[in-house]
């Protein structure tokens, strides 16, 4: 496996970075973090003029037809650059749900629009979900926490389990944000990322609602948040390489005892550590984006990427906060910007602890 960039991949990084810096500085995170839906429309709409919203959907879809590999080096530089957005649940996760359950007519109904940017999507993964079949369609019921970006989203990709007496397994139910019987309360959360409890009472959905059949949605769910993980494990790469450059040039340049503190021993370690945490993060996270691109089984390499990636944002949230010292905890600097979203991303889709436990079960005779 040669993890070397392709010249169109390069090409992509140096022009995310050259319009990220650009059009997505720290004054603009802040901005939106102040927000209530914590979202950047006229950013979103230029990004999806560049097709990033659709660089690895199909191009009968309007998407560009690229490789999740391609997708990862993208991510790499948004994760860098703080983009916020519903960038990684809509563009990545939902999608991909829509693309491998959903009919022909549900995929040109949805997928365009998430492409272009005017459709967003969210997906609520409670487990006090239920669906029962009512007249040719279903009900659905209770409430799920934590569904990010559900007061900004047009639709949300319910993971339902069964009711009593119905079917064994996983459906996915495509419910409008505007339904009767959707109800969603925000939730408060580090650095205002917008997640929110969303409850259906009783919510009519037709059978066209479903995507893919009735309990079948499980294998199409776990590979788009295979294709998720990834991807946010990128975003994680790019956010601790960009703390490794920031404490790199303050130990420069910050002199303590008439010298610059990169000269002592203490530091020169914690930043090689982290050199070395985000290179073995960038080795796992691209061999799974590969093996996943050759459609080859991905489950160890995925959970190693994930795990690796909650390490590396703990030794970059420590180094960082350590070599930039106090002030890096106020909010005026922008240390603390990189520490809560490093935290908001190990807990999502699985954490440290969690996919060391699925890499163990998997060693299990």
């Amino acid at each position: 496996m040669d993890f070397s960039l392709t010249e169109h991949q390069e090409i992509l990084r140096s022009s995310a970075r050259e319009f990220l810096e650009v059009e997505c500085p720290t004054s603009l995170v802040r901005a939106v973090e102040e927000s209530l839906d914590g979202h950047a429309p006229d950013l979103w709409r230029k990004m999806a003029a560049l097709g990033w919203l659709g660089i690895s959907l199909p191009e009968q879809y309007g998407g560009t037809g690229g490789s999740l590999t391609d997708q990862t080096v993208l991510f790499e530089e948004i994760g860098r650059a703080l983009t916020p957005g519903p960038l990684l649940t809509s563009s990545v996760l939902a999608a991909q749900v829509v693309l491998n359950a959903g009919s022909d007519s549900q995929k040109a109904n949805l997928i365009p629009g998430a492409v272009s940017g005017d459709v967003i999507l969210t997906i609520a993964r409670g487990d006090r979900l239920e669906t029962a079949a009512n007249n040719g369609g279903l009900t659905l019921s209770g409430e799920s926490s934590f569904v990010p970006y559900a007061g900004t989203a047009n639709h949300i990709i319910c993971v339902t389990r069964p009711a009593i007496g119905a079917w064994p397994d996983t459906t996915l139910a495509l419910v409008d944000t505007q339904a009767n019987g959707v109800s969603m309360t925000a939730m408060d959360s580090i650095a205002n990322y917008p997640q929110f409890m969303v409850e259906f009472d009783d919510v009519l959905l037709s059978g066209e609602a479903v995507l893919g059949e009735v309990a079948e949605g499980r294998p199409a769910l776990n590979l788009a948040v295979q294709r998720a993980t990834v991807i946010q494990c990128a975003e994680t790469l790019g956010r601790a390489q960009r703390v490794l450059e920031m404490v790199v040039e303050y130990a420069g340049h910050r002199v303590a005892f008439g010298r610059p503190i990169g000269s002592f021993q203490a530091v020169q370690h914690r930043c090689a550590d982290l050199r070395v945490a985000v290179d073995g993060g960038r080795m796992l996270t691209y061999q799974a984006a590969w093996k996943l691109d050759q459609g080859l089984p991905a489950n160890d390499e995925v959970s190693f990427a994930k795990a690796q990636a909650g390490m590396l944002s703990r030794l970059a949230t420590e180094t960082g906060h350590t070599i930039f010292a106090g002030i890096s905890f106020t909010t005026e600097h922008d240390m603390q910007l990189y520490s809560a979203r490093a935290k908001i991303a190990e807990a999502s889709l699985g954490d440290t602890e969690y996919h060391l436990d699925q890499l163990a079960a998997g060693m299990q005779p």
